[in-house]
């Protein structure tokens, strides 16, 4: 069985005495073993990308683009081989896979863009004889640790924009699904980028802390669940560094009475049911406006019935398995405990096996109805095939269902009214909103974050805010006087 290295300097490393088990979600089956670093790992890295920060950071944004710009075409030409790896690991369907190193090239592209994006700012003759100028610097060493769900495309939320900005980087991926960012290493170096500049070291919780606390380290990126989230944010910042931590989810999709009814029931079943549930921009409530309840109920139950559960890799497959099994049965218990809340199970999917493939990770399609905000079914994340549906009178109980739940990252409405529409964006409390689109997940060049509870620090990833979390403004000022000076000031200098 082979085992997953680190990749740090440019080369893979010696994995170290401590493994653990990289799965196939599909059969059970343990596929490779993966390094699990800790703080001498995680020292290696940063010592390798620290000794690359002044000669990359000095090389000019042209320079750099043309490497992202090779990268992207390497990309282009392995996205399946990047795919099938995603698959293998996470369990996703393929075409899925395909999908999430499409959006993460997205944001490869954007940094293509650099010079432009890196353009400063110059006022001449603020004061007499005076210009004022502006530009951004990177930062140094910068560093991601990014979750199971999206191992290419949430790495490629920053690490793409941070480097082309003139950092270097070192990537924590999740230890469940960890090939996508080694085969990514390997195509950023046949791309031409210096060793040091992108390293990967794998590991847990001791990898993790090694870099929150790193004093080489400047900046931080993570998304995870709000725990994590919270701690990662709570720890880097202490230790002095700027740091951007996305966390948990629950999105509602509201359905008006007004509704195209089949475009709604197609989008809950994607946004619900894809990827098995596991997105952070998954809709896992759908908030069921006036009478439209019932049919919106009945539309959903035969569909969530008949999903084609099986093998990523399968192309009959509609949704794969689980990451694992311990998540797989945590998910399953969220189902237990919706039944004991008093939630009306409509489709239950916790009984489904495949044949030849009985220890996989699997888990059908589970549909609840008649769910209250008091439930804890309603409160918490389940990052699974679970879909709530509840009932709200009108508009108004539906918007402040939206605003009154604790995470604020993504919700959508479906309605021909454009005046409703417009009202719910302006007063929805929410970072990335969707109209007659279930899952608004922003194009590069906008920024992806939410609001609440579902992000810690001040700014998004990718688009301009990611150009400026990665790098800090410096302002000059700048005089050539001739002839004699007049003498001292004592005064708060004015321009006159």
């Amino acid at each position: 069985m082979d085992t997953i290295t680190h990749y740090i300097g440019g080369a893979k490393v010696s994995p170290g005495a401590r493994l653990g088990d990289v799965f196939n979600p599909a059969t059970g089956e343990v596929a490779h073993r993966v390094a699990l670093g800790g703080s001498a790992e995680i020292n290696a890295a940063v010592r390798a990308a620290a000794a690359a920060f002044p000669s990359w950071s000095a090389t000019p944004p042209l320079t750099r683009a043309r490497v992202m710009f090779k990268f992207r075409d390497l990309l282009e030409c392995r996205a399946g081989d990047l795919a099938a790896l995603i698959t293998a690991e996470h369990g996703k369907v393929l075409s899925d896979a395909l999908g999430e190193v499409t959006r993460g090239l997205e944001v490869v592209e954007f940094a293509c863009g650099i010079p432009h994006l890196l353009k400063g700012e110059f006022t001449e003759q603020v004061g007499r004889g005076i210009d004022s100028y502006a530009f951004r610097q990177p930062l140094g060493v910068c560093a991601g640790i990014t979750p199971f769900n999206f191992p290419a495309m949430v790495p490629m939320w920053m690490f793409p924009v941070a480097i082309a900005c003139g950092n270097t980087f070192v990537l924590k991926p999740s230890e469940r699904d960890p090939s996508a960012s080694m085969l990514i290493a390997e195509l950023f170096a046949e791309a031409g980028l210096p060793a040091g500049v992108f390293n990967v070291a794998h590991g847990d919780k001791a990898a993790v802390d090694a870099l929150l606390e790193h004093p080489q380290v400047a900046a931080i990126s993570f998304v995870g669940s709000t725990p994590i989230a919270q701690y990662i944010y709570a720890t880097a910042a202490a230790h002095g560094k700027r740091v951007q931590a996305l966390g948990g989810a629950k999105n509602h999709l509201i359905v008006m009475p007004d509704a195209d009814l089949a475009q709604a029931t197609d989008a809950l079943m994607g946004a619900g049911y894809g990827s098995a549930g596991e997105r952070c921009m998954a809709i896992s409530v759908a908030v069921a406006v006036g009478n439209v309840g019932d049919k919106l109920v009945e539309a959903l139950a035969p569909r969530v019935r008949g999903l084609k559960v099986g093998p990523g890799n399968d192309p009959e497959s509609e949704m794969g398995p689980l990451v694992t099994r311990q998540h797989r049965d945590k998910v399953a218990s969220y189902v237990d405990l919706g039944i004991a809340e008093g939630a009306k199970l409509i489709v239950d999917g916790r009984g489904l096996k495949l044949q030849g493939y009985e220890q996989g990770f699997f888990l059908g399609g589970c549909l609840f109805d008649h769910v209250t905000p008091t439930m804890r079914i309603y409160q918490e994340e389940i990052f699974g095939p679970v879909l709530a549906v509840v009932r709200a009178p009108d508009f108004e109980t539906a918007l402040t269902l939206v605003n009154d739940h604790e995470f604020g990252n993504g919700t959508a409405i479906f309605t021909r009214d454009g005046d409703a529409a417009r009202e719910f964006v302006s007063r929805a409390q929410i970072g990335m909103i969707g109209v007659n689109i279930p899952i608004p997940v922003p194009m590069a060049y906008h920024s992806f974050g939410g609001w609440k509870r579902s992000l810690f620090g001040d700014m998004a990833v990718h688009g301009m805010e990611g150009v400026r979390f990665y790098t800090h403004p410096k302002t000059v000022t700048a005089r050539w006087p001739t002839g004699i000076r007049s003498g001292a000031e004592f005064v708060m200098p004015t321009m006159k």
